[in-house]
Parts: C-alpha cells; sequence; structure tokens
C-alpha cells in the first residue's frame, strides 16, 4: 500500500510542477520588464530541476541527481549573470 501512495504522491508533485512550469513560462513571455523575464527564467529552471529530481526518484536512477546538480549550478551563475548585466549593462569588466 505504501508503495502505491509513493507512486501516486510522486506523480501528483510532477503534475503540480507541470503546472508550475506553465506559470513560470507565462512570466517569462509575458512580462512587461527585464526583471520579470529573469525571475521567470530562473522559476523555470528551478521547476526543471525539481521535475528532474522527482523523475530520478520515480525512476531510481542517480544519473537524474548529479544532472540536477549541474543545472542547478549552471542556473545559478546565468541568474547572477543576468542580473549583472542588468545592473551594470556590461557581465564581464
Amino acid at each position: 500500500m505504501s508503495s502505491l501512495i509513493f507512486t501516486w504522491s510522486i506523480l501528483a508533485a510532477q503534475m503540480m510542477l507541470g503546472l508550475a512550469m506553465c506559470c513560470a513560462t507565462y512570466r517569462l513571455l509575458a512580462g512587461p520588464r527585464a526583471q520579470d523575464r529573469i525571475l521567470g527564467l530562473d522559476t523555470l529552471y528551478m521547476n526543471a530541476l525539481l521535475m528532474v529530481l522527482t523523475f530520478g526518484i520515480r525512476v531510481g536512477n542517480t544519473f537524474y541527481f548529479e544532472a540536477a546538480l549541474i543545472m542547478g549550478l549552471l542556473g545559478f551563475v546565468a541568474t547572477v549573470a543576468l542580473a549583472k548585466f542588468l545592473m551594470r549593462g556590461e557581465v564581464i569588466e
């Protein structure tokens, strides 16, 4: 019984993450300012990271956890670079 509950809870989490990704995509495309678009992109990559993690839990393969770690590192660096570009107009000084 607990295996069935676990499977359904992972599936429900993935469905909610998919809905959150749709909302983040809307903010990314329809954001009135560049800051809103960057926030939408940041939220989108974080939801994608969590989707990969839940898929890794469901499948039981450790490769997905390593991929999520790399996604998190690259997403953080991209968010910092975009924020710096918006503040100063250049990324590398």
